[in-house]
């Protein structure tokens, strides 16, 4: 029997909060329907979206009756709701460690503005082509170079020893920049590229691509 979810996402598959969440699902193999808003038309202002989402904004998973959005919430209800071992975590089973995890994720949502408006994710899935960072977005760039080393541990495939939500979100923030030809260390090049083979990131790519 089908698990009854459904993700509501951006139209364009550009949101990388909607990345997040869709990531999570394909993480634990669960099956969910996905159903495209159209942000252009204004569709997340429409009175049936906003009975599932008040504030309008995607991404947003139905669980039977249970609407919730803001992808953080969405991957620690999905953790929670279907939990190791019958499925994958996507999240770290020690407290300490899950919440910095959380810190890394409220920190990629939170800062960095000057850099996500000027680097978009157009740059990542469409190949847009954006001319110079501003002072504003150097020094975000120069900052989320500087935090993702401290990050990444040397020798090490993920963040936290095995993999979770937060590596695609970092790996996405870095791809900005890598994928627009700014100066990145190898090493984190390296982190990003090996994150972004993975099978629940190209899935989300395919789906962009279909």
């Amino acid at each position: 029997m089908a698990v009854p979810l459904t993700l509501y996402i951006d139209s364009r598959l550009l949101s990388p909060y909607a990345m997040a969440a869709y990531v999570a699902l394909v993480e634990k193999n669960l099956d969910f329907e996905l159903r495209l808003i159209d942000l252009e038309q204004g569709e997340q202002r429409m009175a049936p979206f906003l009975c599932r989402s008040p504030t309008g904004k995607v991404p947003v998973l139905a669980h039977h009756d249970f609407y919730l959005n803001e992808s953080s919430a969405i991957v620690e209800y999905v953790e929670d709701t279907f939990a190791a071992p019958d499925y994958a975590p996507i999240c770290p089973a020690d407290t300490r460690t899950r919440a910095r995890m959380r810190q890394v994720q409220a920190w990629l949502r939170s800062d960095l503005a000057a850099l996500r408006r000027e680097r978009p994710t157009e740059v990542v899935f469409e190949g847009l082509q954006p001319g110079p960072l501003s002072d504003a977005a150097q020094l975000d760039a120069t900052r989320l170079v500087r935090v993702a080393n401290c990050l990444v541990p040397v020798g090490q495939k993920h963040l936290f020893g095995d993999w979770c939500v937060a590596d695609a979100d970092l790996a996405l923030m870095l791809n900005r920049l890598i994928l627009s030809g700014e100066d990145v260390p190898a090493r984190l090049r390296d982190y990003a590229a090996e994150q972004w083979e993975r099978p629940s990131l190209r899935h989300w790519r395919d789906r962009r691509a279909s």
